[in-house]
C-alpha cells in the first residue's frame, strides 16, 4: 500500500514539476494573462491539496476498528485504534496528517450539537476543540489517548433530546435508560487524529464511523464525509450476513457505485474444524454470493476477511495465518481501484485546463506572427519608394490607430454594462439571500411542534436556492453572450486572433444542491416525519444542510468572482499587443521617412523576430507535450524515474 501511494505521489510530483516549468516559461515569454495565471494556479492547487479518503461503515461489533488496524497500523506491533467487544468507536473519527499540527487528537465536545453549527463550521474554530497530544514513542500511553473516541457519559433524556440523540419511539434507545432515567451518549461529537503514518502523510484520510444508528443522527456523515469518500467499505459479519439494519443503511446512505466495497469480516468464525478446508471455503463463498445479491453488487465486490487474524498474522510474522485471513485481496482491490480512479479524474481535469491554456497562448503567438508579417510586407513595399509614398503610409497607419482608439472608447460602454450585470449576478448568488432563507426555515421549525410541519419550509428552502442558481445562471449566459459579441467584433474589425471567451457554468453547484436534497429526502421521508420525536434530529440535520448549502454558494461566489476577473483578460491582452504593434509600425515608418534608420536593417530585424516567434511556438508545443506526457505516464514508471 505504501508503494502504491509512493507511485501515486511520484506521479503528482512529476506533473507538478512539468507544469511549473511550463508556467515559468510562458511567463518569461510574455504569454500570460489573468486567465492563464488562474488556470495554472488552479491546476497546481488541485495537485497539491489532493486527498484520498476511505470511509469504514458498519454496525457495532463488526470488527471495523480492527480492520483499520490490520490494514494500516499493523507495523506498529499493536492495536492503535481501540478494538474490543461491543461499541468502541462512539463518535466519527478521522485519521489524517496535517503538518500544521503536532501529533494529537482534536476532540469536539458533544455539547456543540445544541448549537446551530455543523461539525464543518467548527473546523474553522480551533478554540472549540479539545486537543490531546500523542506520545508517539510511548505505545501504551498513545493507546490510552486513542481510547478517547470510545468515551461516553450519562445525561438526562431532556439533554439527550436537545442534542438530537434520543428518539422515544426507538425501542433500542429507550432500553438503554439506567435506573435513574439517564442515557449513555458519546462524550465527543467528532474526533480528528493527526498521526504521522506514511500513508496519511501522502494524502490518505481514514474515516471510522460509529454504529449504523449513529449515521442517522450525525448529519456530517450522511451529508459530507461518506458521500465525499473515494472508497466506502461496508463491513458485515460473515456469520449473519446482511441484517435488516444493514440493508436499510446501505440503501439510504451508501448504495452500489464506484468505490463501494462490502467486507464480510470475521470469517474465522466459519472455520469449522470438523469440516474440510474446501467445505469451509464453500460456505464462505455461498455467504459471499448471498451478500452480493442482497446489496446488488458483483461477488467480486464482496471480500471475505478476518481482520483479527490478519492483524495477529502481521504482528507475529505468521504469513500462513495472514494468507488465510484473505486480507491481501481486499488491500489489492482497495488501492488498485481507488488510486487509478482518482488519478483519472485529476488527469481529465488537467487535460481540459492545459488544452485551454495552449489554445490561448497559440492565439497570442499567432497574433504576434501576423503583426510581424504585416510589418514586413509594409517595409518590403517601401523598397524604391520616395518619401511621399512613405508619408502616405504613415497617414494610413495613423487612421488605423484612430479607428482602433474609437473602438476602445466603445468598449468602455460595454464595461459599464458588464459592471451592472456583475452586480446583479452577485445579488442573486449572494450569501445574504442564502442566510435569509436559512433564517426562515429556522423560524418555521421553532413555531412547529411536529416534524411534518417542517417539511414544507425545507422544501421551499431548496426550491428558492435552486431558483437563485437558475437566475444566476441566466446572468452568466447574458454576460458570456455579450463578451462573445465583443470578442468577435474586435476580431472582425481589427484582425485580432481571439478565441471564444472563457466559459463558465454553475451546473456543478446545481448538482451539489440536488445531492444535498436527495440525502435529506432519504433521511426524512414521509413515513419518518410522522414521528414527532424526530423533530430534534431534523433540526440538527438542517443545521448541517444549511452549512453545506452555505459552502456551496460560497464556492460558487468565489468561482464567479474569479471568472469575472479573467473573462476580459484575453481581449485586453490582445488589445495591448495590437496597440503596441500600431505604435511600433508608426515609429518604424517615421524613422525610415526621416532616414534615421535603414530600411534593410529594419527588414532584417523583423525577419529575425519572426524566426524567434517560430522558435517560441516550438518551445510552447514541447513544454505542453511534457506536461501531457507526465499526466499520461504510468504511476509505476513515474516512481522509478523519481
Amino acid at each position: 500500500m505504501v508503494q502504491d501511494f509512493k507511485q501515486y505521489t511520484a506521479w503528482r510530483k512529476a506533473v507538478v514539476a512539468s507544469l511549473e516549468d511550463y508556467q515559468q516559461w510562458v511567463a518569461s515569454a510574455g504569454l500570460t494573462d489573468a486567465a492563464t495565471d488562474q488556470r495554472i494556479a488552479r491546476s497546481l492547487a488541485r495537485l497539491a491539496d489532493d486527498k484520498l479518503s476511505v470511509a469504514f461503515v458498519a454496525e457495532f461489533s463488526r470488527g471495523k476498528s480492527e480492520l483499520i488496524n490490520a490494514l494500516f497500523f499493523a507495523d506498529y506491533g499493536q492495536r492503535i485504534l481501540p478494538s474490543a467487544a461491543g461499541r468502541t468507536t462512539m463518535c466519527p473519527t478521522e485519521l489524517m496528517y496535517d503538518p500544521a499540527y503536532p501529533p494529537c487528537i482534536r476532540l469536539l465536545p458533544i455539547e456543540t450539537r445544541a448549537t446551530h453549527m455543523s461539525t464543518s463550521d467548527y473546523r474553522e474554530d480551533p478554540d472549540a476543540w479539545t486537543v490531546l497530544p500523542l506520545a508517539l514513542d510511548a505505545g501504551d500511553e498513545m493507546s490510552e489517548t486513542f481510547k478517547q473516541v470510545s468515551m461516553t457519559k450519562q445525561v438526562s433524556v431532556a439533554e439527550a433530546k436537545t442534542y438530537g440523540l434520543y428518539d422515544e419511539t426507538d425501542p433500542d434507545v429507550a432500553a438503554t435508560l439506567d435506573d435513574n432515567g439517564m442515557i449513555e451518549i458519546s462524550l465527543w461529537r467528532h474526533a480528528i487524529i493527526n498521526f504521522p503514518h506514511p500513508l496519511l502523510k501522502q494524502g490518505l484520510v481514514i474515516l471510522d464511523t460509529p454504529g449504523l444508528n449513529a449515521i442517522g443522527t450525525e448529519p456530517e456523515l450522511t451529508l459530507n464525509l461518506i458521500p465525499s469518500a473515494h472508497a466506502v467499505l461496508f463491513i458485515l459479519a460473515a456469520e449473519t450476513g446482511v441484517t435488516k439494519s444493514d440493508i436499510e443503511v446501505w440503501r439510504t446512505h451508501i448504495g452500489p457505485g464506484s468505490g463501494r466495497i462490502a467486507v464480510l469480516n470475521k470469517i474465522d468464525a466459519m472455520w469449522d474444524e470438523l469440516k474440510s478446508e474446501a467445505d469451509n471455503n464453500a460456505d464462505i463463498e455461498r455467504q459471499q454470493t448471498s451478500v452480493a445479491h442482497m446489496l446488488a453488487l458483483e461477488p467480486r465486490q464482496v471480500f471475505p476477511v478476518s481482520a483479527q487474524k490478519a492483524l495477529v498474522g502481521k504482528i507475529n510474522g505468521d504469513m500462513a495465518l495472514l494468507e488465510k485471513s484473505r486480507l491481501g485481496a481486499l488491500e489489492a482491490a482497495l488501492f488498485n481501484e481507488m488510486i487509478p480512479a482518482k488519478q483519472d479524474i485529476i488527469r481529465k481535469q488537467l487535460a481540459d485546463d492545459l488544452g485551454a491554456l495552449v489554445n490561448t497562448q497559440q492565439g497570442m503567438l499567432a497574433a504576434r506572427v501576423r503583426d510581424i508579417v504585416e510589418q514586413l510586407q509594409e517595409l518590403k513595399s517601401l523598397r524604391g519608394k520616395n518619401k511621399s509614398v512613405i508619408a502616405h503610409m504613415m497617414k494610413r497607419v495613423e487612421v488605423e490607430k484612430k479607428e482602433f482608439d474609437g473602438s476602445l472608447f466603445k468598449l468602455q460602454g460595454t464595461r459599464a454594462v458588464f459592471a451592472r450585470l456583475s452586480t446583479e449576478l452577485y445579488t442573486t448568488l449572494g450569501m445574504d439571500l442564502v442566510q435569509q432563507e436559512i433564517n426562515k426555515v429556522r423560524e418555521a421549525m421553532e413555531s412547529s411542534r411536529f416534524a411534518t410541519g417542517m417539511r414544507v419550509p425545507v422544501q421551499d428552502f431548496f426550491s428558492q436556492a435552486r431558483a437563485n442558481l437558475e437566475t444566476s445562471s441566466a446572468k452568466i449566459v447574458e454576460i458570456s453572450e455579450m463578451m462573445e459579441i465583443m470578442y468577435r467584433k474586435f476580431a472582425a474589425e481589427h484582425g485580432l486572433t481571439l478565441a471564444v471567451p472563457m466559459t463558465f457554468s454553475i451546473e456543478k453547484y446545481r448538482r451539489e444542491l440536488d445531492k444535498i436534497e436527495d440525502v435529506y429526502n432519504k433521511q426524512f421521508g414521509t413515513t419518518t416525519l410522522l414521528m414527532t420525536s424526530r423533530s430534534a434530529i431534523m433540526e440538527r440535520f438542517f443545521d448541517s444542510i444549511a452549512s453545506r448549502v452555505r459552502r456551496t454558494f460560497r464556492a460558487a461566489n468565489a468561482d464567479v468572482e474569479a471568472w469575472l476577473k479573467v473573462i476580459m483578460s484575453p481581449l485586453e491582452a490582445q488589445i495591448r499587443q495590437h496597440k503596441d504593434q500600431l505604435k511600433h509600425r508608426l515609429a518604424s515608418i517615421q524613422r525610415i521617412h526621416d532616414a534615421s534608420d535603414g530600411l534593410e536593417s529594419k527588414i532584417t530585424s523583423f525577419t529575425a523576430s519572426q524566426q524567434e516567434v517560430e522558435l517560441v511556438k516550438e518551445r510552447l508545443t514541447w513544454l505542453s507535450g511534457r506536461v501531457t506526457e507526465a499526466m499520461n505516464a504510468d504511476t509505476a514508471l513515474e516512481s522509478e524515474a523519481a
